[in-house]
């Protein structure tokens, strides 16, 4: 794993590209859309820009040696370590949220009209259970595929991608279906209701308290197995 600072600088700059990703594949559908295609064509369309973005950032991750956009993977990485390892990746979060701040402030002066991000249709309670089901079976999934696929990167990283962008059309409708808090709070941060429990209970503390009990979970139905004694002659 690469070192704390180039991390640093790492995560800022993913988190600055992933909201810009963002807009830019809404803006490339939006185009495609415009065209009047049928509607089974534009979902597919949808669908694979959708998955080819992830997969370039899955690709980005692996060249930066661990750089993250997502403050739920370097969570789920620090509950997995030791305190060192614990303090090492949650110092990378506040990293990774002004990335997002300042990728979404040049989006805005850029585009002044462009989407307003993620917007929470239901109610609190509602939406935090929603997003805390979304990010708990991303990270419980996720942490599977960890650990049983080692040798292919394009195998893993397509069932990954395919698993998020499941559950980002299961919650569009409903919170956004976002799973990551640092892409979140650039848009809220920009909107002047990053402080607002809205918010903070949906799209921070729903998800971290999801991705505590996948962890949790995990480690229970997934047992290490006992090392084997040495036989003595």
């Amino acid at each position: 794993m690469a070192g704390m600072g180039q991390l640093i600088v790492t995560d800022t700059i993913l988190s600055l590209m992933w909201v810009w990703a963002g807009v830019i594949v809404r803006i490339i559908i939006q185009n495609f859309e415009a065209l009047n295609y049928n509607d089974h064509a534009s979902e597919f369309f949808r669908c694979c820009i959708t998955v080819v973005n992830m997969f370039l950032f899955a690709y980005l991750a692996k060249l930066t040696n661990g750089g993250a956009y997502n403050p739920v993977v370097v969570f789920t990485n620090a509950i997995n370590g030791d305190f060192v390892t614990f303090l090492f990746n949650v110092g990378r979060i506040p990293f990774q949220v002004f990335g997002s701040i300042i990728g979404v402030r040049l989006i805005l002066e850029t585009f002044p009209e462009i989407w307003r991000g993620p917007e929470l249709i239901i109610n609190l309670h509602q939406g935090a259970l929603t997003e805390g089901l979304l990010t708990f079976t991303q990270v419980l999934i996720t942490l599977g595929l960890d650990r049983n696929i080692h040798d292919s990167f394009f195998r893993k990283t397509w069932m990954n991608s395919i698993l998020k962008l499941a559950l980002h059309i299961l919650g569009s409708d409903l919170t956004g279906g976002c799973m990551n808090p640092a892409a979140v709070v650039g848009w809220a941060y920009a909107l002047g209701v990053h402080k607002t429990q809205e918010h903070i209970i949906v799209y921070w503390f729903a998800p971290i308290e999801a991705s505590l009990l996948a962890v949790w979970t995990f480690r229970r139905l997934i047992r290490r197995p006992k090392p084997e004694k040495q036989k003595t002659n």
